[in-house]
Parts: structure tokens; C-alpha cells; sequence
């Protein structure tokens, strides 16, 4: 931290950081566009060599187990199904039962696809319709998801449609997560489309200037592609979601557009207060660098906390947040300061307000949420309205700060009805082709597609051994049928005996209810004379459940911890750090509460446009808490910044409360309205937990904005008062050697004066300085 001091100084000199993103502007801007060009071709396909899974723990039993059969016993476990419907022909007719065996034997001939079985080869009662008018060919199509993918987009265009009586479709597994990869990608095209032009118009409304409306854009662009690339290059390492380019989008263009708002804005206050172009690039770097800098860190620790889970569906959102965020404050700090050295007061040029200006009568100055009229300072009479708001919520803290809080316990009131599951076929929209495949299965097919559990049994046995086995697991609660055993190699009468051998249960009730989850533990627990391990979807869903819930303390613990040092580090205050995390927290609820009433519930899933399952994917909630968590914390550590930094010119901690309010409340409820249009338009995608996650963080981003920075901070200040920024002894002196303040350097004793908020005691600053 040290380092940031000498780099950022005190004062009006230049510092070596100033010096170094100044010195040669146009040079600057040319390498980062030859790093942004080069970024577009590395990160060029990067959506390719993605997957769509990543839901289940790698080191779990049901994925070990999962990983044997399909080595041991591949036609047991097939991802690709086609759907053959004959019409009012019926699948016994000669003419379909030939026509579908060539069908099969022509699957089964493609390179790369494995034991493709039929209704037509086995007379399976389990794939045929319960109609008799459709039947199923299923496939096991080899290699990783990637390669896989590669076979199926080559296969698909041949057995797809119309084949003599025959009409088939694809589904499966396979085809599932291909359509879905897919999908995501053509909804995140659309949401970029969508996001762009809106985002820009209401930079214009924010800043006037379309000069200053088109920096924050061209950062978030940056930050975009720069995260692309290094995505590409983590994919040459391990697995990456297809999902988190989802929240490359929304971070790059939410957190640029964030660090950027606030950068340029301080930069015209110090121009309007009279500074030239270098000055004032300085002293914004001083103080609203520091910040940016902090925000950064603050959210990128809540982003890597997702590295402690296995499933590489919540790591892929760390390594593409962390990637993003870092990019974003880059750019923010290196690039944006050399635009603004070269633009100086050109950054209010192209002010499109004029027009509006020029309807009003003579005089009339058209004011926005940042500008005023030329010459004014930057929101002056917006700021004034946020001042009188916190001298509002000051004047009356314990009524804001009861019902406040209240209110947002009550809106996260239903998530203590959530239910957990895994996410399937439903989460695409009900006309994709592989959903309509699995509907078809799950109305028309007897039995429980997909439901059944797997118990694999390895090591020598007699068959004896697996017939008692299977005599006791049928004899168990919630057990509505055993299916096998099937072995490897067929144990001869006594003395024979079989290295690998598997039973299918199915379980009464809901694939992934409560019965069946409770099946899971009684099979694992029920002793047998030979290993066993059980698989299917509700012991995935126990798996994942178990090591979400082991490693969540560490990553809430790492959250925790580091936001509350870093905050300290900016405030020197013991009580600011834990007052952030609580109001963070509680920020929180309502998003949390939206989903369960929304997408577990289904209220609005008509209007929205998705298929409640009736519980939420397991690791939706980790992920949603881990980025609006981080998002909270860059807009605490806005408001909080220029808190302190009035506390520490004047020690008025009221007047500083009211002076941070208003000179960042319009700038937050700005970037919250920005982000929150980002995470919509995300919002809009026909995949469900992508809907999920973009209106869900929406939601938290502006209650945290509209309510809780603007009405529980401001009371909970007033209620700590002077206590606010106490700190004992020595933590005292280790922030006066490695904390910042915006006001630059170290930061040092407020001079004595009275305090408006305290009477005639010393500054209540001063005070915590000196133990009291």
C-alpha cells in the first residue's frame, strides 16, 4: 500500500503516477489500441471452447461413479437421444420398425458415436410411448463436451427431419448443452445490441457532453475485449462456463461505465473550480483514482471468493470477473486520464443539451444529473436535493433506519422456503428443439426419465452376492423399483465372478425431491461385499449441495476479511468496515427473495417468459451473492470516499455525511440505473438461470443504490456519531503508516476548529485521534 502512497502524493505536485499516464498521452492511446486489436483476435472464438456444465463437484462420488460407467458400461449412460415419431403408423408397424433399425445401424456406423440401441433392437418398454406412436434411439457420442459438441453439429444435419414414415428429433444430454451454449451465445449478441445504445443515451443524459458520454463507453468496450482474451487463454488450461461471458458483459460494461463516471466527473469539478487540464488530471487521480483503485479490489475479492468451489461453473465466473474488473480499473486509470489530458475542457464539447437549453426561457440554465450550465459547478443544484435528503434521514435516523431495515427483511423473507436442484432441459425456452425431446419423454414415457439412480458396484462378486444386494436396496424406504444387476462380464453360476456391475433404482416421487435425496444416503450407507457408489441426478444434487455447503464459510470468511481491511485501509475507522458489510448484506434480501417468489415459485413466469422447476439451481445463489456483493461494496466505497474526505478537511461528521451524499448520491443512483439497464438487457436471455442472474443482481443494484445509500447510510451514521470513525491505539497508527485517504497521503490531524455537529467539543475526527 505503500507503494500507492508514493505513487498517488499529497498535494498539487505531479506524482510519479501522474507523471507516468500523462507524460505521453497520444503514445499511451496507441498501445492500448494495438492491445485492444490484439485482444479482439485472441479472444476471437472464445465462445467455442467453452462448456455448458460445470453444476457438479469433479471430486464427488456420483461423479467418480458417473465417470466409470461410461467407461465401463457406456450404452448405460447415453447423451444423445433421437425421438423418432411415427405418426398413426405406430412403432410396431413393419414398414417404421425397418426404417428405424437403417436409422440406428447409420448412428451407429459414425465415427466417434458408441453403442446406439433402439426400441426397434431391444424392445425396451422403456423407449416406447405409452401411445405407441413414438419411440427412442439412443446413443453414446464419445469424448469431451468440446469434441462431442464437434460430432453432434456434423451428425445432426443428417438424422434430423423427415426419414421415409419417420420424423426425428434430438435431444439428450448432448443436444441439451449444445442448444444451450447456443443460446447463450445469440441472447448475449442481443443483449450487447441492446445495451450499447441505451447505455450511451443515458451517458448523454448524464454527462450532457457526448465527448464525456463516449469515455466511459469506450473503457467498458476495452475491458470487454481485453477479458475475452484472457478468457481464450484460461480455456487452453481448464474448463470455462459458457455463462460467464454473461458477466463479462455486464461487469465490463457496469464497472467501466462506474470508474469512468467517477473519474470524469471529478475531473470537471476540478476544472470548473479553476485547474488546468494537468492539475486537475492529478488531483482526480489523487482522489478519485484512490477510490477506483479500492473498488476494484473490493470487488474482485468478492469475485475470486468463487475460486474455494470446485464446480467450474462458479470458477469460470471468478476467472472472468477478476479478468474484467482489473481491465476496467486499468483503463479507468491509464487510459482515461491520457484521453482527459488531451481533451481538457473539449470533454464538455458536443453538449447536447443546448437544444433544450435554448427552449427555455432566456437565462434558463438546463441542468442534468452531472452538468449545469458552463461555468457552474458539476451538479450543484442535483447536489443540493441530495444534501437536503440526508439532512431528512439525519433529522429522523431511528425512523429511516428501523423501517429501512424492516422492510428489507421482509422482501427476503421467502428465500427461507428455497428448495435446491440442478439445472436441466427447462431452462430453455419451451419451442428449443432438445426441450420439446425431453418434454415428450417426461409426459409420454413410462418410468422416471433421468431420475433414476445408479448404484455401481465394483470388485469381485458371485451372483449370489449381487442378487442379495439387490434384495436388500429393493427392501429400502422410497424404493420404487430395482433394474439388474448388469455386469461387465456375465458371472458364471457360483464360482464366478464379475469386476463391475451396476443396478438402476428408481426412486418414488420427485427425481430431486427430499425422498429421493434421502434414498441417496440409505444406498451409500447400506453395506455391501463389494464398493460401491452411487450416481444419478439427485446424488449429483446431494454432492454439490455438500461441497457448496463446506467451502461457503471460506468464501463468506475471505469476503468478509478482506472488504473490512481494505475499508479500514480507506477509512482508519473500526465500525465504517463493519457498518459496509452488514448494510452490504442486507442489501442484499430483496434479490434474494425476488428469486425464490419468481423463478422457484413461478409468479411472472408468463410475463417473463420461462418454466418454473419449482427450486433453484444450487449454485445461483453463491454466484449471484458473490457479484452483488462486490457491486454494493464499489458503490459503498464511492459514497465512502467522499465522506472521508470531507471529514478529513473539515472533522464536521454530519456536514461530511451530507457533503458525500451530495456529491456522489446522483453519480450512484446514475451508475446504478446504467448497470441495472446492463443486467436486463443480460435479463432477457431465453435461458433461465441467465434471466435469473441478470434481473436478480438488477434488483440488488438498485436497492442498494436507492435505498441503502441513500437512506439506511446516512441514518446509521447519524445513530454511531462520533463513533463512527474510532479506532483503537495501534490500529491507529498502522493506518497512519499504510492506510490512503482521498484527500491524499497519509492522513493527518484535522486542524482544531468547532465542530457544527458536536457544539463547541473538538472535531470528533480529532477526538478518535486521541482515543477518546
Amino acid at each position: 500500500m505503500s507503494e500507492v502512497k508514493k505513487a498517488l502524493p499529497a498535494g498539487g505536485a505531479p506524482g510519479g503516477w501522474t507523471r507516468f499516464v500523462t507524460a505521453r498521452p497520444r503514445l499511451s492511446l496507441l498501445v492500448a489500441l494495438v492491445l485492444t486489436a490484439l485482444a479482439v483476435f485472441a479472444g476471437s472464438g472464445v465462445a467455442d471452447r467453452m462448456g455448458s456444465g460445470g453444476w457438479e463437484d469433479p471430486d464427488a462420488e456420483s461423479t467418480y461413479a458417473l465417470d466409470v460407467l461410461q467407461r465401463e458400461f457406456p450404452a448405460s449412460q447415453p447423451n444423445l437421444l433421437l425421438l423418432v415419431d411415427t405418426g398413426r403408423a405406430g412403432v410396431d408397424a413393419p414398414g417404421v420398425a425397418a426404417e428405424a433399425r437403417r436409422l440406428a445401424a447409420r448412428l451407429d456406423a459414425v465415427d466417434g458415436i458408441d453403442a446406439a440401441g433402439s426400441y426397434w433392437g431391444t424392445g425396451s418398454p422403456a423407449l416406447r410411448s405409452e401411445d405407441g406412436r413414438r419411440g427412442l434411439i439412443a446413443a453414446r457420442v464419445e469424448g469431451d463436451e468440446k469434441s462431442a459438441g464437434e460430432i453432434l453439429e456434423r451428425v445432426a444435419p443428417e438424422f434430423r427431419g423427415a426419414h421415409g414414415p419417420l420424423q426425428v428429433s434430438l435431444g439428450g444430454p448432448l443436444a441439451v448443452r449444445h442448444e444451450m451454449q447456443t443460446t447463450i451465445q445469440e441472447d448475449l449478441l442481443r443483449a450487447e445490441l441492446i445495451a450499447l445504445p441505451v447505455t450511451l443515451v443515458l451517458l448523454v443524459m448524464v454527462f450532457g457532453s457526448a465527448v464525456a458520454a463516449l469515455l466511459p463507453l469506450g473503457i467498458g468496450i476495452v475491458a470487454i475485449l481485453g477479458a475475452n482474451a484472457v478468457l481464450r487463454g484460461i480455456t487452453e488450461l481448464t474448463d470455462v462456463s459458457v455463462f460467464a461471458q454473461n458477466l463479462t458483459t455486464a461487469l465490463g460494461l457496469g464497472l467501466a461505465i462506474d470508474y469512468a463516471l467517477f473519474v470524469v466527473r471529478r475531473f470537471r469539478e476540478e476544472l470548473a473550480s479553476g485547474a488546468d487540464t494537468r492539475t486537475a488530471v492529478g488531483a482526480t487521480l489523487r482522489t478519485a483514482g484512490r477510490t477506483v483503485l479500492f473498488s476494484a479490489l473490493t470487488v474482485a475479492v468478492s469475485l475470486a471468493a468463487m475460486l474455494v468451489f470446485p464446480q467450474y461453473f462458479l470458477r469460470s465466473f471468478a476467472y472472468a470477473g477478476i479478468a474484467v474488473v482489473l481491465l476496467a480499473a486499468a483503463a479507468a486509470l491509464i487510459l482515461l486520464p491520457a484521453a482527459l489530458v488531451l481533451l481538457g475542457d473539449r470533454v464538455n464539447a458536443l453538449d447536447l443539451r443546448r437544444l433544450l437549453r435554448r427552449r427555455k426561457a432566456a437565462g434558463a440554465a438546463g441542468d442534468g444529473i452531472d452538468g449545469s450550465a458552463a461555468g457552474a459547478t458539476p451538479g450543484a443544484a442535483e447536489g443540493a436535493a441530495w444534501a437536503r435528503t440526508a439532512g431528512l434521514v439525519m433529522r429522523r435516523a431511528p425512523w429511516f433506519a428501523v423501517v429501512t431495515a424492516t422492510g428489507l427483511v421482509l422482501l427476503g423473507l421467502p428465500f427461507l422456503g428455497v428448495r435446491f436442484g440442478t439445472a436441466d432441459d427447462r431452462q430453455l425456452p419451451t419451442s428449443a428443439e432438445s426441450r420439446v425431446v425431453q418434454d415428450r419423454i417426461r409426459d409420454d414415457f413410462p418410468g422416471s426419465p433421468g431420475g433414476a439412480l445408479t448404484v455401481l458396484a465394483e470388485g469381485p462378486a458371485t451372483a449370489a452376492q449381487y442378487a442379495d444386494y439387490r434384495a436388500r436396496i429393493s427392501a429400502l424406504d422410497g424404493v420404487a423399483r430395482v433394474e439388474g444387476p448388469a455386469t461387465a462380464t456375465t458371472p458364471a453360476t457360483g464360482a464366478g465372478t464379475a469386476r463391475h456391475a451396476f443396478y438402476t433404482v428408481v426412486p418414488e416421487g420427485e427425481s430431486f425431491g427430499t425422498g429421493a435425496q434421502d434414498l441417496v444416503g440409505e444406498l451409500r450407507a447400506e453395506r455391501a461385499p463389494f464398493d460401491t457408489s452411487v450416481t444419478g441426478a439427485a446424488a449429483i444434487l446431494v454432492d454439490s449441495k455438500s461441497a457448496i455447503g463446506e467451502r461457503l464459510p471460506w468464501a463468506a470468511a475471505i469476503i468478509a476479511l478482506v472488504t473490512l481491511l481494505l475499508v479500514f485501509l480507506l477509512t482508519g475507522s473500526v465500525l465504517i468496515p463493519l457498518q459496509a458489510v452488514l448494510l452490504n448484506a442486507l442489501s442484499l434480501t430483496a434479490m434474494f427473495g425476488a428469486v425464490v417468489w419468481v423463478f422457484q415459485d413461478g409468479h411472472l413466469s408468463g410475463l417473463l417468459g420461462f418454466t418454473s422447476t419449482g427450486d433453484i439451481e444450487t449454485t445461483l445463489p453463491v454466484l449471484m451473492f458473490c457479484v452483488a456483493f462486490g457491486l454494493s461494496m464499489d458503490y459503498g466505497v464511492f459514497l465512502l470516499s467522499r465522506i472521508k474526505e470531507e471529514y478529513d478537511t473539515t472533522g464536521d461528521h454530519e456536514g461530511a455525511v451530507r457533503h458525500g451524499l451530495a456529491r456522489t448520491g446522483g453519480l450512484i443512483t446514475a451508475a446504478a440505473v446504467i448497470l441495472a439497464v446492463v443486467m436486463v438487457a443480460i435479463g432477457t436471455s431465453r435461458v433461465t438461470n441467465t434471466k435469473m442472474l441478470g434481473l436478480g443482481v438488477a434488483l440488488a443494484v438498485l436497492m442498494d443504490a436507492m435505498v441503502v445509500r441513500s437512506l439506511l447510510v446516512p441514518a446509521v451514521m447519524k445513530l454511531t456519531g462520533r463513533l463512527t470513525w474510532w479506532a483503537p491505539g495501534p490500529l491507529r497508527r498502522f493506518h497512519d503508516r499504510f492506510g490512503v485517504s482521498e484527500s491524499g497521503g497519509t492522513p493527518a490531524a484535522a486542524p482544531p476548529h468547532e465542530d457544527r455537529s458536536e457544539g463547541g467539543r473538538e472535531s470528533p475526527r480529532e477526538e478518535a485521534r486521541q482515543g477518546v
